[in-house]
Protein backbone atom coordinates (compact mmCIF):
# COMPACT_ATOMS: atom_id res chain seq x y z
CA UNK A 1 0.00 0.00 0.00
CA UNK A 2 2.82 2.33 0.88
CA UNK A 3 4.01 1.67 -2.39
CA UNK A 4 1.04 2.30 -4.34
CA UNK A 5 0.72 5.83 -2.83
CA UNK A 6 4.22 6.73 -3.57
CA UNK A 7 4.09 5.45 -7.22
CA UNK A 8 0.57 7.35 -7.59
CA UNK A 9 2.52 10.60 -5.89
CA UNK A 10 5.27 10.24 -8.80
CA UNK A 11 2.46 9.79 -11.76
CA UNK A 12 0.93 13.22 -10.23
CA UNK A 13 3.63 15.19 -10.36
CA UNK A 14 4.64 14.13 -14.07
CA UNK A 15 1.10 15.08 -15.17
CA UNK A 16 1.66 18.62 -13.25
CA UNK A 17 4.62 19.04 -15.01
CA UNK A 18 3.64 18.25 -18.54
CA UNK A 19 1.12 20.49 -17.90
CA UNK A 20 3.42 23.41 -16.72
CA UNK A 21 5.33 23.20 -19.47
CA UNK A 22 2.46 22.96 -21.94
CA UNK A 23 1.66 26.71 -20.51
CA UNK A 24 4.58 28.34 -20.68
CA UNK A 25 5.05 27.19 -24.82
CA UNK A 26 1.32 28.83 -25.25
CA UNK A 27 2.71 31.94 -23.27
CA UNK A 28 5.78 31.96 -25.31
CA UNK A 29 4.16 31.44 -28.67
CA UNK A 30 1.44 33.87 -28.33
CA UNK A 31 0.89 36.20 -31.19
CA UNK A 32 2.21 39.70 -31.88
CA UNK A 33 0.55 42.69 -33.20
CA UNK A 34 0.96 43.40 -36.74
CA UNK A 35 1.80 46.53 -38.06
CA UNK A 36 -1.68 47.03 -39.47
CA UNK A 37 -3.32 46.59 -36.42
CA UNK A 38 -1.22 48.81 -34.52
CA UNK A 39 -2.16 51.62 -36.96
CA UNK A 40 -5.70 50.97 -37.16
CA UNK A 41 -5.44 51.04 -33.07
CA UNK A 42 -3.12 54.57 -33.19
CA UNK A 43 -5.26 57.65 -33.14
CA UNK A 44 -6.29 59.21 -36.05
CA UNK A 45 -4.97 62.54 -37.14
CA UNK A 46 -7.56 64.77 -39.04
CA UNK A 47 -6.25 66.65 -42.36
CA UNK A 48 -7.19 69.60 -43.04
CA UNK A 49 -7.65 70.73 -46.74
CA UNK A 50 -7.97 73.90 -48.43
CA UNK A 51 -10.93 74.39 -50.96
CA UNK A 52 -11.91 77.17 -53.34
CA UNK A 53 -15.23 78.25 -55.47
CA UNK A 54 -15.85 81.09 -57.07
CA UNK A 55 -19.14 82.52 -57.23
CA UNK A 56 -19.11 82.61 -61.14
CA UNK A 57 -16.12 81.33 -63.63
CA UNK A 58 -17.68 83.56 -66.44
CA UNK A 59 -17.99 87.34 -66.58
CA UNK A 60 -19.82 88.69 -69.23
CA UNK A 61 -19.07 92.48 -70.45
CA UNK A 62 -22.01 92.20 -72.78
CA UNK A 63 -21.49 95.22 -75.48
CA UNK A 64 -18.31 97.58 -74.91
CA UNK A 65 -17.24 100.35 -77.02
CA UNK A 66 -13.82 100.43 -78.27
CA UNK A 67 -10.57 101.66 -76.46
CA UNK A 68 -12.50 101.48 -73.13
CA UNK A 69 -11.43 100.27 -70.20
CA UNK A 70 -13.58 97.61 -68.27
CA UNK A 71 -13.64 95.63 -65.05
CA UNK A 72 -14.46 92.02 -64.24
CA UNK A 73 -14.99 90.67 -60.61
CA UNK A 74 -14.38 87.39 -59.60
CA UNK A 75 -15.51 86.68 -55.95
CA UNK A 76 -14.57 83.23 -54.16
CA UNK A 77 -14.61 82.34 -50.79
CA UNK A 78 -12.37 79.62 -49.35
CA UNK A 79 -15.12 76.76 -48.32
CA UNK A 80 -12.24 74.16 -47.36
CA UNK A 81 -11.53 73.44 -43.66
CA UNK A 82 -7.83 74.37 -44.44
CA UNK A 83 -5.90 77.75 -45.06
CA UNK A 84 -6.34 78.31 -48.58
CA UNK A 85 -3.32 79.17 -50.90
CA UNK A 86 -3.35 81.12 -53.77
CA UNK A 87 0.19 79.97 -55.54
CA UNK A 88 -0.31 81.90 -58.98
CA UNK A 89 -2.21 83.79 -61.25
CA UNK A 90 -1.48 83.38 -65.47
CA UNK A 91 -2.94 86.75 -67.38
CA UNK A 92 -3.58 87.17 -71.15
CA UNK A 93 -2.93 89.67 -73.45
CA UNK A 94 -5.73 92.55 -72.55
CA UNK A 95 -6.56 90.97 -69.42
CA UNK A 96 -4.23 93.26 -67.26
CA UNK A 97 -3.39 94.37 -64.64
CA UNK A 98 -5.26 92.21 -62.01
CA UNK A 99 -5.59 93.29 -58.33
CA UNK A 100 -6.19 90.64 -55.49
CA UNK A 101 -5.24 92.16 -51.86
CA UNK A 102 -3.86 89.12 -50.44
CA UNK A 103 -2.77 85.37 -51.65
CA UNK A 104 -4.12 82.94 -47.98
CA UNK A 105 -7.60 82.58 -46.83
CA UNK A 106 -8.77 81.10 -43.99
CA UNK A 107 -11.93 78.81 -44.05
CA UNK A 108 -14.94 80.63 -44.38
CA UNK A 109 -13.38 83.65 -45.50
CA UNK A 110 -14.17 85.31 -49.24
CA UNK A 111 -12.04 87.46 -51.58
CA UNK A 112 -12.25 89.52 -55.00
CA UNK A 113 -10.22 88.81 -57.78
CA UNK A 114 -10.07 92.21 -59.90
CA UNK A 115 -9.65 91.87 -63.63
CA UNK A 116 -9.14 94.72 -65.87
CA UNK A 117 -9.85 94.53 -69.78
CA UNK A 118 -8.70 97.50 -72.03
CA UNK A 119 -10.62 96.96 -75.45
CA UNK A 120 -9.33 96.81 -78.49
CA UNK A 121 -9.91 99.54 -81.30
CA UNK A 122 -11.57 96.76 -83.36
CA UNK A 123 -15.27 95.64 -83.19
CA UNK A 124 -16.31 91.62 -82.52
CA UNK A 125 -16.23 89.34 -80.22
CA UNK A 126 -13.91 88.71 -77.26
CA UNK A 127 -13.18 85.89 -75.18
CA UNK A 128 -9.93 86.23 -72.50
CA UNK A 129 -8.50 83.59 -69.95
CA UNK A 130 -6.85 83.37 -67.06
CA UNK A 131 -6.08 80.43 -64.68
CA UNK A 132 -5.76 80.63 -61.24
CA UNK A 133 -3.57 78.00 -59.24
CA UNK A 134 -4.16 77.12 -55.28
CA UNK A 135 -3.80 74.12 -52.87
CA UNK A 136 -6.99 72.77 -53.48
CA UNK A 137 -5.85 69.57 -54.22
CA UNK A 138 -9.92 68.62 -55.60
CA UNK A 139 -9.47 72.23 -58.33
CA UNK A 140 -5.88 72.93 -58.29
CA UNK A 141 -6.19 74.69 -61.35
CA UNK A 142 -9.41 76.84 -62.22
CA UNK A 143 -10.05 78.80 -65.61
CA UNK A 144 -11.92 81.95 -65.66
CA UNK A 145 -13.27 83.50 -68.94
CA UNK A 146 -13.85 86.87 -69.79
CA UNK A 147 -16.08 87.82 -72.50
CA UNK A 148 -18.17 90.50 -74.88
CA UNK A 149 -18.32 92.13 -77.49
CA UNK A 150 -16.55 95.61 -78.91
CA UNK A 151 -19.40 97.23 -80.68
CA UNK A 152 -19.15 100.35 -82.59
CA UNK A 153 -21.43 102.75 -82.32
CA UNK A 154 -19.96 105.99 -84.12
CA UNK A 155 -17.85 105.89 -87.38
CA UNK A 156 -15.56 109.09 -87.92
CA UNK A 157 -13.10 110.65 -90.50
CA UNK A 158 -10.19 110.39 -91.08
CA UNK A 159 -8.69 107.23 -89.24
CA UNK A 160 -5.38 108.61 -89.64
CA UNK A 161 -3.50 112.17 -89.52
CA UNK A 162 -0.50 112.94 -91.71
CA UNK A 163 0.89 116.36 -90.22
CA UNK A 164 3.85 118.59 -91.26
CA UNK A 165 5.34 121.38 -89.55
CA UNK A 166 5.98 124.31 -92.04
CA UNK A 167 1.98 124.77 -92.49
CA UNK A 168 -0.42 126.66 -90.75
CA UNK A 169 -1.76 124.39 -88.23
CA UNK A 170 0.34 121.38 -89.57
CA UNK A 171 -2.52 120.75 -92.12
CA UNK A 172 -4.84 118.91 -89.66
CA UNK A 173 -8.20 118.33 -91.46
CA UNK A 174 -11.24 118.57 -89.45
CA UNK A 175 -12.68 115.63 -87.38
CA UNK A 176 -16.16 114.17 -88.35
CA UNK A 177 -17.94 112.01 -85.93
CA UNK A 178 -21.59 110.18 -86.79
CA UNK A 179 -23.71 108.43 -84.75
CA UNK A 180 -24.43 105.10 -86.26
CA UNK A 181 -27.63 104.11 -84.69
CA UNK A 182 -29.18 107.73 -84.69
CA UNK A 183 -28.76 108.29 -80.87
CA UNK A 184 -27.15 111.47 -79.97
CA UNK A 185 -23.64 111.45 -77.85
CA UNK A 186 -21.55 113.79 -76.14
CA UNK A 187 -17.99 114.62 -76.56
CA UNK A 188 -16.40 113.86 -72.88
CA UNK A 189 -12.67 114.04 -73.40
CA UNK A 190 -9.77 115.13 -76.09
CA UNK A 191 -6.24 114.18 -75.61
CA UNK A 192 -3.05 113.38 -77.83
CA UNK A 193 -0.01 111.13 -75.84
CA UNK A 194 3.18 110.28 -78.16
CA UNK A 195 6.82 109.00 -77.41
CA UNK A 196 7.93 112.07 -75.99
CA UNK A 197 6.39 114.11 -73.14
CA UNK A 198 6.77 117.35 -75.33
CA UNK A 199 4.22 115.49 -77.33
CA UNK A 200 1.53 115.43 -74.64
CA UNK A 201 -1.47 118.11 -75.47
CA UNK A 202 0.28 119.12 -78.99
CA UNK A 203 -3.12 118.77 -80.32
CA UNK A 204 -6.31 120.40 -79.07
CA UNK A 205 -9.71 120.85 -79.66
CA UNK A 206 -12.60 123.03 -78.36
CA UNK A 207 -15.52 121.31 -77.37
CA UNK A 208 -18.85 121.25 -74.92
CA UNK A 209 -19.22 117.93 -72.91
CA UNK A 210 -23.16 119.25 -71.91
CA UNK A 211 -23.84 119.04 -75.67
CA UNK A 212 -25.42 115.69 -77.22
CA UNK A 213 -25.86 115.91 -80.55
CA UNK A 214 -25.59 112.79 -83.86
CA UNK A 215 -22.64 114.61 -85.52
CA UNK A 216 -20.01 116.55 -84.40
CA UNK A 217 -17.31 118.62 -86.75
CA UNK A 218 -14.09 118.87 -84.59
CA UNK A 219 -11.27 121.43 -85.64
CA UNK A 220 -7.74 120.58 -84.10
CA UNK A 221 -5.71 122.99 -83.20
CA UNK A 222 -1.85 122.41 -83.89
CA UNK A 223 1.08 123.41 -81.70
CA UNK A 224 3.73 122.72 -84.29
CA UNK A 225 6.18 123.42 -81.41
CA UNK A 226 5.38 120.83 -79.36
CA UNK A 227 5.43 118.23 -82.43
CA UNK A 228 8.90 119.16 -83.13
CA UNK A 229 10.80 116.47 -81.18
CA UNK A 230 7.60 114.07 -81.72
CA UNK A 231 7.46 111.98 -85.15
CA UNK A 232 3.95 110.00 -84.41
CA UNK A 233 1.44 109.81 -81.08
CA UNK A 234 -2.23 109.03 -80.83
CA UNK A 235 -5.39 110.93 -80.36
CA UNK A 236 -7.73 110.16 -77.70
CA UNK A 237 -11.38 111.02 -78.14
CA UNK A 238 -13.78 110.31 -75.50
CA UNK A 239 -17.89 109.92 -76.00
CA UNK A 240 -20.53 109.13 -74.17
CA UNK A 241 -23.30 107.12 -76.40
CA UNK A 242 -24.69 106.47 -73.58
CA UNK A 243 -21.89 104.06 -73.14
CA UNK A 244 -18.37 105.14 -72.82
CA UNK A 245 -16.48 104.85 -76.11
CA UNK A 246 -12.87 106.08 -77.31
CA UNK A 247 -11.64 106.85 -80.57
CA UNK A 248 -8.07 106.46 -81.26
CA UNK A 249 -7.03 108.47 -83.86
CA UNK A 250 -2.77 107.80 -84.59
CA UNK A 251 -0.93 110.45 -86.38
CA UNK A 252 2.36 110.63 -87.67
CA UNK A 253 4.66 114.08 -88.02
CA UNK A 254 6.67 114.58 -91.06
CA UNK A 255 10.10 115.98 -89.53
CA UNK A 256 11.39 118.99 -91.08
CA UNK A 257 15.20 117.41 -91.65
CA UNK A 258 16.12 113.69 -92.72
CA UNK A 259 19.51 112.22 -91.89
CA UNK A 260 20.71 109.38 -93.66
CA UNK A 261 21.94 106.99 -92.38
CA UNK A 262 20.29 107.80 -88.49
CA UNK A 263 23.36 105.92 -87.01
CA UNK A 264 26.34 104.99 -87.45
CA UNK A 265 27.80 101.53 -87.18
CA UNK A 266 31.38 100.58 -86.99
CA UNK A 267 32.79 96.92 -86.63
CA UNK A 268 36.25 95.57 -85.87
CA UNK A 269 36.81 98.72 -85.04
CA UNK A 270 40.80 99.35 -84.00
CA UNK A 271 41.67 102.22 -81.24
CA UNK A 272 43.34 105.16 -82.76
CA UNK A 273 42.95 103.61 -86.65
CA UNK A 274 40.18 106.58 -88.32
CA UNK A 275 37.42 105.10 -90.85
CA UNK A 276 35.32 107.75 -92.59
CA UNK A 277 31.83 107.40 -93.53
CA UNK A 278 29.52 110.30 -95.19
CA UNK A 279 25.88 111.58 -93.86
CA UNK A 280 23.56 113.44 -95.73
CA UNK A 281 21.13 115.75 -94.71
CA UNK A 282 18.00 116.58 -96.42
CA UNK A 283 15.08 119.11 -96.05
CA UNK A 284 11.76 116.78 -96.21
CA UNK A 285 9.89 120.02 -97.05
CA UNK A 286 12.55 121.34 -99.67
CA UNK A 287 13.31 124.33 -98.01
CA UNK A 288 16.91 125.86 -97.71
CA UNK A 289 18.74 125.97 -94.10
CA UNK A 290 21.63 126.53 -92.85
CA UNK A 291 24.58 125.08 -90.70
CA UNK A 292 25.31 126.84 -87.53
CA UNK A 293 27.75 124.26 -86.12
CA UNK A 294 28.12 120.71 -85.04
CA UNK A 295 30.06 119.11 -82.31
CA UNK A 296 31.43 115.63 -80.77
CA UNK A 297 30.17 114.44 -77.43
CA UNK A 298 33.10 112.43 -76.76
CA UNK A 299 35.33 114.16 -79.41
CA UNK A 300 35.81 110.73 -81.48
CA UNK A 301 34.06 112.03 -84.63
CA UNK A 302 35.40 114.88 -86.54
CA UNK A 303 33.72 116.61 -89.63
CA UNK A 304 36.28 115.92 -92.65
CA UNK A 305 34.41 118.05 -95.13
CA UNK A 306 30.80 119.96 -95.24
CA UNK A 307 29.43 119.99 -98.91
CA UNK A 308 25.82 121.99 -99.42
CA UNK A 309 23.65 121.34 -102.62
CA UNK A 310 20.52 122.92 -102.70
CA UNK A 311 18.10 121.46 -100.39
CA UNK A 312 20.69 119.17 -98.85
CA UNK A 313 23.82 118.98 -97.29
CA UNK A 314 26.73 116.17 -97.26
CA UNK A 315 29.07 115.53 -94.41
CA UNK A 316 32.31 113.72 -94.38
CA UNK A 317 33.15 112.00 -90.98
CA UNK A 318 36.53 110.98 -89.48
CA UNK A 319 35.98 108.69 -86.85
CA UNK A 320 38.53 107.63 -84.42
CA UNK A 321 37.90 104.98 -81.80
CA UNK A 322 38.99 105.87 -78.50
CA UNK A 323 41.38 103.25 -76.40
CA UNK A 324 38.60 100.76 -75.03
CA UNK A 325 38.94 100.49 -71.22
CA UNK A 326 39.15 97.53 -69.44
CA UNK A 327 37.27 94.45 -71.27
CA UNK A 328 34.55 97.17 -72.81
CA UNK A 329 34.28 96.04 -76.20
CA UNK A 330 32.33 98.80 -77.82
CA UNK A 331 32.21 103.01 -78.02
CA UNK A 332 29.60 105.30 -78.60
CA UNK A 333 29.46 109.19 -79.49
CA UNK A 334 27.11 111.61 -80.96
CA UNK A 335 27.46 114.29 -83.62
CA UNK A 336 25.18 117.60 -82.83
CA UNK A 337 24.35 119.15 -85.32
CA UNK A 338 22.39 122.69 -84.81
CA UNK A 339 20.53 124.83 -87.36
CA UNK A 340 20.53 128.57 -87.58
CA UNK A 341 16.68 128.04 -87.07
CA UNK A 342 17.58 126.83 -83.66
CA UNK A 343 16.66 122.96 -84.44
CA UNK A 344 19.23 120.07 -83.18
CA UNK A 345 20.22 117.35 -84.95
CA UNK A 346 21.84 113.84 -83.42
CA UNK A 347 23.48 111.35 -85.28
CA UNK A 348 24.23 108.01 -83.24
CA UNK A 349 28.04 106.60 -83.59
CA UNK A 350 28.52 103.13 -81.84
CA UNK A 351 31.54 101.04 -82.96
CA UNK A 352 32.44 97.23 -81.60
CA UNK A 353 36.10 96.59 -80.95
CA UNK A 354 37.81 93.84 -82.52
CA UNK A 355 38.76 91.07 -80.44
CA UNK A 356 42.46 91.56 -80.13
CA UNK A 357 41.53 95.41 -79.11
CA UNK A 358 39.54 94.42 -76.47
CA UNK A 359 41.30 91.48 -74.99
CA UNK A 360 44.78 93.71 -75.12
CA UNK A 361 43.82 96.60 -73.01
CA UNK A 362 43.36 94.18 -70.28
Amino acid sequence: MKCQGLRRFEIMCIVAFVCFLQIGCQEQTAPVPSEREELLEAPVVEVLAPQIQFEDVVCDLGEIGPGTKNVCNFKFTSVGDGLLKIKNISKTCGCTPFTLKKREYAPGESGTLKVSYNASSRAGPITKHLRVYSNDKANPEIKLTVKGRITEVVSYEPKKLNLVLNKENAVCPEITIRSLDAQPFSIKGFKTTGRFKSTENSITADYNPSVKATEFVIQPKVDVGKLKRGTSGRLSITLACPQKHVISIPFKVLPKFKVDPRSISIFNAEAGKSVTREVWIVNNYGEDFEIESTSSQKGSIKVLSQEKEDKHCKFELEITPPTAKGKKKVFTDVLFVNMKDGEELKINCRGYYTREASSSSD
